[in-house]
């Protein structure tokens, strides 16, 4: 095998097998680390702010962790069958140009979710060390940006490494909570409330959906041959486990300092429970908020490259990819330095924006992977402005807004309240209703069609294409 560039030379473009590199228990440290940091720890507030205690605020993390994580999951597993990465592999469901729609989500997504990275770990280094917040964000945000150009190989091996650190940090910190001290109310089982416990489930279900979009990036070099089922274990069990173990840290904290903003409360926290940890294990969870940053620039990157793309067909290169990861950074920092100090309240509206947005998405990408199409997509045709799979493909159009109008009357956002939502005392269940009306709505739409043929086609256009590539 050649010898693999210090800079990452692929963007959008096909990963050959015979460039094909890695074992797929890596995807384990990658999706560990891709929850365990700052901005995971935030999700964990939400249920406690709004009234909720320990026990049941608990009960709702695992919960909701463990549903975003299934459907989360199943799109890592497409980046080994397919070699490209998650945006480019919508054109099949929304065509050459319609996927442009859900592109331009993602961009959002990407650049605000750095953002509010940029702006918590500023908050945290401030917390720490007094330093200039503006500043501060600005390097976070070029070291981030600077991991994401060499690329995907640095990518996982800093996710690798910092992995072992945070899985010690966390098993001290778990093994010594015996010492902690909660008021009363926090550990009584009989209080239950309805509405914190709702949001904190769907909250939480949205966040890990929301890595949907690039999942399949930091797979999409492994080896063909890598099973669907070992791809989805080693994805869950990462996700899973960083997700919940995470944001349990930030419920804690939550119920031990409810007056506290997030690095406060995670430091006093941390002290009280072990005296002296708090600024390591702020450190260690900083650290790996810059990483999900590089995810974040990564799949920007890829995003707009795909945009470009579907605009106007484009070469990829190293000097098209550092262009976008120039201009991910700038618009992240310029929206991070505008910020409000209300953080935890608008990104709890964030992430409700978030499960609006992607959870039709999933449905159809889903169901069309491996119920309508099983798999069988050319390559090339993904790449033809005029082929087999149109500009524009009605079917997963139509599922994809159908979906999120049924979602309509159950959101409960600052901005607006559904009627059911208000019904149900401000409690958002909106993704329970949204994926199966999209699923359903795309099986009906893709009913007639010959998928059997399409199969025989894609193939048959894609002979040759490793040698090629």
């Amino acid at each position: 095998m050649a010898k693999r560039p210090f800079i990452e030379s692929r963007s959008i473009d096909y990963v050959p097998r015979a460039e094909r590199h890695g074992k797929v228990w890596h995807l384990w440290p990658v999706w560990f680390m891709g929850d365990a940091h700052l901005a995971t720890i935030a999700t964990g507030f939400v249920g406690v702010a709004l009234g909720g205690n320990l026990i049941w605020m608990t009960v709702a993390v695992v919960l909701g962790i463990a549903l975003g994580t299934f459907f989360m999951a199943f799109h890592s597993t497409q980046g080994p069958q397919l070699g490209l990465p998650q945006m480019i592999q919508s054109r099949p469901q929304f065509g050459y140009v319609g996927a442009l729609l859900v592109w331009g989500v993602a961009l959002v997504t990407y650049l605000g979710y750095n953002a509010f990275n940029q702006v918590l770990a500023a908050d945290s280094l401030t917390t720490l060390y007094g330093t200039n917040p503006k500043i501060s964000s600005l390097g976070i945000g070029l070291l981030a940006t600077a991991l994401a150009v060499v690329g995907y190989d640095w990518i996982h091996a800093a996710q690798r490494l910092l992995a072992g650190l945070l899985l010690i940090a966390l098993l001290v910190m778990t093994f010594a909570l015996g010492r902690a001290h909660f008021p009363p109310e926090q550990l009584d089982i009989h209080q239950f409330a309805m509405i914190p416990f709702l949001v904190q489930l769907f909250v939480t279900a949205a966040y890990q959906l929301s890595w949907s979009i690039y999942v399949s990036d930091y797979s999409r070099y492994l080896p063909k041959e890598v099973s669907v089922g070992s791809a989805f274990f080693w994805t869950y069990v990462g996700a899973f486990i960083g997700g919940a173990w995470t944001t349990l840290v930030g419920t804690v904290a939550a119920a031990m300092f409810p007056k506290d903003d997030l690095a406060p409360a995670l430091l006093h926290a941390a002290n009280a429970i072990l005296p002296g940890s708090g600024e390591p294990l702020l450190i260690v969870t900083l650290l790996g908020l810059v990483t999900i940053t590089t995810l974040n620039y990564y799949g920007a990157s890829l995003t707009m490259l795909s945009v470009a793309d579907s605009l106007k067909p484009i070469k990829p290169s190293i000097s098209k990819r550092l262009v976008t990861l120039a201009i991910g950074f700038g618009v992240s920092t310029l929206i991070a330095s505008s910020a409000s100090k209300d953080f935890a309240h608008e990104f709890g509206e964030f992430l409700a924006i978030l499960l609006y947005l992607f959870t039709p998405w999933t449905a159809v990408n889903l169901v069309d992977f491996y119920i309508v199409r099983k798999g069988h997509y050319s390559v090339r045709e993904i790449f033809n402005p005029n082929g087999m799979y149109g500009r524009w493909n009605w079917r997963g159009l139509t599922a994809y807004f159908v979906g999120f109008l049924s979602m309509v009357p159950f959101f409960s956002t600052g901005i607006y309240r559904g009627p059911v939502a208000q019904a149900l005392g401000g409690a958002d269940i909106s993704m329970l209703i949204g994926l199966p009306v999209s699923t359903i709505v795309y099986l009906l739409a893709c009913r007639g069609v010959d998928f059997e043929e399409e199969a025989r086609r894609a193939a048959k256009a894609d002979e040759g294409l490793d040698d090629e590539a």
